[in-house]
């Protein structure tokens, strides 16, 4: 970060640098997750004519000149002195001698932490932000070179900005405030905040749509990953759907001729979502996590979902400790008002989510002897759903293979896949082998840790001299009988590129129906101006023979089994069956059966007598 800024002289460049990035250099692959880069703050000396900012300093006082007695007295000149003005209309000459450039870098110093922006503002000042574990937003801070040290400004930020030839900075709070502070003081909220919520600006929608179909056209022309757009003449597709936009009436009306102009790129990953839409009011509907049904004319829990009562993202409200609800009870009344099957069960958890909510239930369907319980119900049941699924499979898959195979589902290939993996991967490496299971699974990065984990063979062991006498592994952690993945449709993008590594790799077989086919990432496309956003894929995926794959074409199963919805109303999953069958066989032939420790080994050597 140089500063060009007339009058001044500019003597350092001030940069960021990390030595920990390493498997950040995959930014794309899963790989680089979970590895945390710090970074450290370094000021580059340009001129060798330029001493070091950081050169020692000496604590001996200075004696100026003035304050020495002279024996020779004179009046002072009455004349005031001016100060020479600066030439606005100068021009700064930079001087930059590269050779032995790289031996005048130093560190500045500020600890190695995790910093994201770097600004220097006036002379001698730079300000950065960090990013603390676990706190909301970053944390501003400035680093004089007189002072040589660091200091604080403000936390909660989400960005910021130098202006006013670097004697200001502007900065936006996470909570969408924004404040102007001089650089070398600590803001003040009260003062220097600045409310732009009563600023409005007056649009000609037809006007503004026009203009954001022109910045659409010009992103699929010029970020699309080929330069033939797929053969779509660019000159006809604009002539043929901007002549549309004068018959749109609202947002939605813009979005859908998005829609259909992106889809004529013959390309999965086609977008488009958001823009200036009206803020729409909701009514946050409290949700219990069970299933209910009418019995005896009156609603009855068919079923809770138990969820985890450690995690905080998959609460049950019905298994709280001291609740003591089960499935079979009926619910007679909701904060004193009886039920009514007539009427919509939800109706009575209108604005109850997440708020103390009185519930009376009794195990037959009568207010006598009922009982009254208060919950907190829940705004979304999708987690404690989806989580009773994957548990109900985990069990499935240990009844099935009497306990020798493990269960892991892959939701994506971001973190909530990287998460899923390290829990249930590992957590069951006592098994002879693994069912992984990407069906649903929506994309994300390379799941290249997941594969060459998944990839791990035994290569040896360390003794336990302890209990059992169960060795250890080398590598420790890992699955190292066969493995059967299961794919769908609706697994695509990471999940096309995660079924196509396995089988490259020839970890094991794929079972299930052909993925969705969608292998051309989407990154770094701008935005629309009021929001909106469409889709210009980015970076399509060819072999190692050089031949253009999987996007339109999918990943194909070794054993193609279809859900078909007679065998699942029944209760069975015909993929998930059929996977676990499969396994059961490969390990009649590919079971890794831990050695026994061998007898101790001699290796004291003395001669004989």
């Amino acid at each position: 970060h140089l500063l060009f800024r007339e009058g001044q002289v500019c003597h350092y460049i001030y940069f960021m640098a990390s030595i920990d990035y390493g498997m950040n250099v995959g930014w794309l692959d899963m790989s680089s997750f979970d590895h945390p880069v710090t970074s450290s703050i370094y000021v580059a000396v340009l001129s060798n004519d330029t001493t070091s900012p950081l050169a020692p300093e000496s604590d001996d006082e200075v004696i100026k000149k003035d304050t020495i007695p002279s024996p020779v007295t004179s009046k002072p000149s009455k004349k005031k002195e001016e100060a020479p003005k600066a030439d606005s209309t100068k021009v700064v000459t930079v001087k930059i001698d590269f050779d032995g450039l790289q031996d005048r870098i130093l560190a500045l110093p500020i600890p190695a932490k995790v910093y994201n922006q770097l600004e220097a503002a006036k002379e001698g000042v730079i300000l950065f932000t960090e990013q603390v574990q676990n706190e909301e937003g970053l944390t501003l801070h400035r680093f004089t070179l007189e002072k040589r040290k660091t200091e604080k400004v403000v936390d909660g930020i989400s960005g910021f900005q130098i202006a006013a030839a670097g004697e200001k900075y502007l900065y936006n709070t996470v909570a969408n405030q924004l404040v102007i502070s001089k650089v070398t003081e600590k803001p003040d909220l009260a003062e220097e905040s600045l409310s732009i919520a009563g600023v409005e600006i007056k649009i000609d929608p037809i006007l503004e749509w026009k203009q954001m179909f022109r910045e659409a056209w010009r992103f699929e022309r010029d970020y699309f990953y080929v330069d033939n757009v797929h053969g779509l003449d660019m000159d006809w597709a604009y002539k043929t759907y901007s002549a549309w936009i004068d018959d749109c009436k609202h947002r939605g009306d813009f979005n859908y001729i998005l829609d259909i102009f992106g889809g004529e790129t013959s390309i999965c990953h086609s977008f488009v979502w958001g823009g200036d839409y009206p803020e729409v009011k909701t009514v946050p509907i409290g949700l219990l996590g069970a299933d209910i049904s009418v019995e005896n004319g009156h609603y009855r829990i068919k079923k809770i979902y138990r969820g985890e009562s450690w995690n905080a993202n998959v609460q049950a409200p019905l298994k709280w400790p001291g609740i003591n609800v089960n499935t079979g009870d009926y619910l007679m009344a909701v904060n004193g008002i009886p039920l009514d099957t007539a009427i919509n069960f939800y109706s009575y958890f209108d604005h109850t989510a997440g708020k103390q909510t009185v519930i009376t239930i009794n195990t037959v369907p009568s207010f006598k002897d009922a009982k009254e319980v208060t919950v907190v119900p829940v705004g979304s049941e999708s987690e404690l759903r989806q989580q009773d699924w994957v548990e109900g499979n985990r069990r499935k898959v240990d009844t099935l293979s009497n306990g020798k195979l493990a269960y892991v589902w892959l939701p994506d290939t971001g973190g909530g896949g990287y998460s899923n993996f390290n829990r249930y991967y590992f957590a069951q490496k006592d098994k002879k082998g693994a069912v992984i299971d990407e069906r649903f699974n929506h994309g994300g990065s390379i799941a290249d840790y997941i594969v060459d984990l998944l990839s791990r063979d035994l290569l040896g062991y360390f003794n336990n001299p302890i209990g059992t006498r169960q060795p250890f592994t080398a590598p420790n952690a890992g699955i190292f009988g066969p493995k059967v993945m299961i794919i769908d449709e609706m697994a695509g993008s990471g999940g096309d590129m995660l079924p196509y590594m396995f089988k490259e790799r020839s970890i094991g077989p794929l079972v299930g129906t052909k993925t969705w086919g969608g292998l051309v990432g989407i990154w770094d496309v701008p935005g629309l101006i009021d929001g909106g956003y469409i889709t210009a894929p980015r970076g399509g995926f060819y072999n190692v023979a050089g031949e253009w794959d999987v996007e339109n074409k999918g990943v194909t199963p070794d054993v193609w089994v279809e859900q078909d919805a007679k065998s699942v109303i029944q209760g069975h999953d015909p993929q998930l069956e059929k996977a676990v069958e499969v396994a059961l066989d490969l390990l009649k032939t590919q079971e890794v059966k831990l050695l026994p420790q061998p007898a101790d080994p001699v290796r004291v050597l003395r001669p004989k007598d």
